[in-house]
């Protein structure tokens, strides 16, 4: 193999050769992100289905939902719950990485559609709720990594970006039908 300038001068210099990059790094990484975002996303959850956190509970995210022209409030405050408790959940432990992520990935296109028209930047805008829903995704995509229940699972041990995939698409058809009945 030649350098760009040429064999007789990558024969006189010290050119640094390329390492794999390590597998171990990304698998860290990957863990670090589902921690945050899957424990953000469970403790969420929790607030609406149990007032954990100084949440507001059923009554109260159910109040929400209605106000927010969502029919039928409170059971769309235990699917939103159970949703984003479960998901992050998923996510934290890496148990059914795609699937979790959709769940998550379904229920923060909700959370924009409500927010939408806010702006970009908090108190009212729309950062967080999409920085939430790119990292689920992005998981759903990637795959849990190696320090996950997902790899003590057969059939899940390797992660396949198809089945990623198909649950966001699953994700994002159930997020559209639950904001059609939205008025």
């Amino acid at each position: 193999m030649t350098s760009p300038l040429g064999t007789l001068a990558s024969s006189r210099l010290d050119i640094p050769t390329r390492h794999a990059p390590s597998t171990a790094g990304y698998d860290t990484g990957l863990l670090l992100l589902r921690l945050a975002l899957g424990l953000t996303m469970a403790v969420h959850g929790a607030q609406k289905l149990f007032g954990w956190f100084g949440g507001p509970g059923l009554d109260g995210t159910g109040q929400f939902f209605t106000m927010s022209g969502y029919p039928a409030g409170r059971m769309m405050a235990v699917v939103a719950g159970l949703s984003e408790t479960l998901g992050g959940l998923g996510l934290a432990f890496g148990l059914l990485t795609p699937l979790a992520a959709a769940a998550v990935v379904g229920t923060m296109i909700n959370a924009l559609a409500v927010k939408w028209g806010g702006g970009f930047f908090a108190p009212k805008g729309v950062e967080y709720e999409l920085l939430l829903t790119a990292g689920a995704a992005a998981l759903a995509l990637t795959g849990p990594g190696r320090y996950a229940v997902d790899r003590l699972l057969p059939g899940l041990r390797a992660h396949r970006t198809v089945h990623g995939v198909i649950a966001l698409v699953l994700g994002v058809v159930l997020a559209g039908g639950v904001l059609l009945v939205r008025k």
